[in-house]
C-alpha cells in the first residue's frame, strides 16, 4: 500500500472517532440535561386556600342545610301524598353528606363551626319523638336567606294531610331559593375551588327539585 493510501485511511478513521464522540457527547449531554432539575414550579393553589366569602357561605348554608332536613324529615313521615314523601327523602340523603363535606372545609381552612351541628344535620337540642314530630329545643339561626322563623316551623308542625304536603312544598321552595341565592353570591365570591364547586352543584339540584316541587303543588 502506497503512502497516500495509508494517509487516506488514516485520515478517515480520524473523522468517524471524531463523529462518533460528538454523537455520544451529544445524547450524554441530551441525557444530562433531562435528569438535571429545572427550576422548582410553583404550587398549585390547596384547598386551604379560601376567603371569608368562603366561610360565610360555609358558616350559613350548615344551619340552612339542617333547618331542610328537619322539614324533610317531618315529611317523610307525615305527607299524605307519596311522590312529597320521596322528595323529602331525597333531600335527607343529599343535604346530610353535603353538611359533613362543608364541615371538612372549616377543618382544613382552620375555622371553627358556628353551631352544634350532629352527624345527621339536625342541630343540637332538636327531639325526635315517638310521633314522628320534630321538635326544636334549640332556636334555628334567623337572618339567613331562606330560612323558616320559629313560628313557621310550629305551624308547620301542626299541619295535617294535603295541608302539610302543601306548606312543606311552599315552604321549601322558599328554603330552596334561599340556598340558590346564598350559592350563586358564593360562585362569584369565593375563592375554595372546592367550595364553589359545591355552590353549583346546590344550585343545579335545588333548581331541579323548586320545578318539581311546583308541579307537585299543581296536583294537589
Amino acid at each position: 500500500m502506497n503512502r497516500t493510501s495509508v494517509l487516506g485511511l488514516l485520515g478517515a478513521a480520524a473523522l468517524t472517532a471524531v463523529l462518533v464522540a460528538g454523537c455520544t457527547g451529544s445524547s450524554g449531554g441530551a441525557a444530562a440535561a433531562s435528569t438535571t432539575p429545572g427550576a422548582v414550579p410553583t404550587a398549585p393553589a390547596t384547598s386551604a386556600a379560601h376567603n371569608a366569602a368562603d366561610t360565610a357561605f360555609v358558616h350559613d348554608m350548615i344551619p340552612h342545610h339542617a333547618q331542610a332536613i328537619q322539614m324533610a324529615d317531618m315529611a317523610a313521615q307525615r305527607a299524605s301524598n307519596s311522590q312529597v314523601k320521596q322528595l323529602a327523602a331525597r333531600i335527607q340523603a343529599a343535604q346530610g353528606p353535603e353538611i359533613e363535606q362543608m364541615r371538612g372545609f372549616l377543618a382544613t381552612w382552620g375555622e371553627p363551626e358556628t353551631g352544634p351541628v350532629t352527624t345527621s344535620g339536625s342541630m343540637g337540642g332538636m327531639d325526635h319523638g315517638t310521633t314522628g314530630q320534630t321538635t326544636s329545643t334549640m332556636p334555628m339561626p334567623q337572618g339567613i336567606s331562606g330560612m323558616m322563623t320559629d313560628q313557621q316551623m310550629q305551624q308547620f308542625g301542626q299541619a295535617a294531610g294535603t295541608d302539610f304536603d302543601r306548606m312543606f312544598l311552599q315552604m321549601m321552595t322558599e328554603h330552596h331559593n334561599g340556598a340558590i341565592s346564598m350559592a350563586q353570591t358564593e360562585v362569584v365570591e369565593g375563592q375554595s375551588p372546592d367550595a364553589k364547586a359545591l355552590a353549583q352543584k346546590i344550585i343545579k339540584a335545588q333548581q331541579s327539585e323548586i320545578t318539581e316541587m311546583h308541579y307537585l303543588l299543581s296536583t294537589l
